[in-house]
């Protein structure tokens, strides 16, 4: 059985992000102190206030020897960061997934341990795994790299790298974590989850898309990421993936919670393909995220009624559990209307003449 460790101080990469700022505030609200890795110390402070516990390290995942000192002293090591810019802007990233997820994670925990940090908790992702569709997928269902898209392709390899450090280094205890599509509180980005929610109840979504998703909590991700580096087995994988769900499942969940009306009908194929390539172009032309891309469909429709993950390995080794849906989107809801990002019930301003989306000063808030 594995030693469990008492962690006093630990290093997150990724500290603004949906993971990353729960992370954070589950450990500070544990007593541990956080080096937590930004690479915008203005986004830090809007993400976090003036939450205690904190010491913000300004950096890149593209360049981990500039950061590496403040990895001395450190019980732990939690690699949120990730580079996924293909699902946001459409074409080509395969240089920036490589020199970030890949090699930017064989840099770190090889710095890592330099530092004297002997656990480290990598990010991966349900994308690392494989199954035939309807079928329920555990950790040991592993996902060939040629089967993959370039971001699925960079979570493997970069997993593979971490394992390729261990098999070197025998002191060292790694553990990874894969998520599956995050929901929560605090999502200032927004990534994915965050825009389907805000368009939803802003009324902005077209229609239904296909495919499944497996809805977790990023609080609960981040509470397995806490119990792995405490207790987790060296080398071994803990889904931490949530509640299988179609677009069909979810957008009238929203619907409810927020009390607004929600479409009923798909969006045929050939369309939803004609409407990413619309969003790809809008990305060139001015450089912002976008919710559809190409690679998003593609992915979309490779990966329906693939998301049957069983959780039962970390529930049983990590005493991890996986909250409601319902409650989740409850809190996200909540969270984006209590910071002005989305209208309150009692609100009546119509959608078409709302301006700017004022920026969010996210108040410390218990997971």
């Amino acid at each position: 059985m594995t030693q469990q460790t008492i962690l006093r101080t630990a290093f997150v990469t990724g500290a603004t992000g949906l993971l990353g700022n729960n992370l954070v505030r589950e450990l500070v609200g544990r007593g541990v102190v956080v080096r937590a890795l930004v690479r915008s110390q203005e986004k830090a402070k809007r993400q976090f206030g003036n939450l205690p516990g904190i010491e913000f390290v300004t950096g890149d995942m593209a360049n981990v020897a500039a950061f590496a000192h403040a990895l001395q002293g450190c019980d732990a090591v939690f690699h949120t960061a990730a580079f996924f810019r293909d699902n946001y802007k459409g074409g080509n990233h395969w240089d920036a997934l490589q020199r970030i997820n890949i090699d930017g994670t064989a840099m770190l925990i090889a710095q890592a341990y330099t530092a004297g940090v002997r656990r480290f908790v990598q990010t991966s992702s349900v994308a690392v795994l494989h199954g035939a569709p309807g079928a329920v997928i555990d950790e040991t269902h592993e996902r060939d790299p040629a089967d993959a898209d370039d971001y699925y392709r960079s979570k493997i390899l970069a997993d593979q790298a971490v394992r390729r450090f261990l098999d070197g280094h025998p002191d060292m205890v790694a553990t990874f974590v894969l998520p599956g599509w995050m929901w929560g509180p605090g999502d200032i980005g927004p990534t994915s989850s965050g825009q389907v929610a805000q368009d939803t109840v802003l009324g902005k979504l077209p229609g239904l898309v296909p495919g499944s998703f497996s809805v977790v909590d990023a609080r609960d991700v981040a509470r397995t990421q806490i119990a792995a580096a405490e207790k987790g087995r060296r080398g071994e994988r803990y889904l931490a993936a949530g509640r299988h769900m179609t677009m069909r499942d979810l957008i009238p969940l929203i619907g409810r919670i927020a009390g607004v009306a929600t479409p009923t009908r798909s969006i045929p194929i050939p369309i939803l393909f004609a409407l990413a390539g619309a969003q790809e172009l809008y990305a060139r032309l001015t450089g912002k995220p976008i919710l559809l891309s190409l690679a998003t469909v593609r992915l979309m429709l490779a990966e329906a009624d693939r998301t049957h993950f069983s959780p039962t390995k970390t529930e049983r080794e990590l005493a991890v559990q996986f909250r409601p849906a319902e409650d989740t989107v409850r809190d996200t809801i909540t969270w984006y209307r209590e910071h002005g990002w989305l209208p309150t019930p009692a609100q009546t301003e119509a959608p078409s003449s709302r301006k700017a989306r004022p920026q969010v000063i996210a108040k410390p808030r218990n997971s």
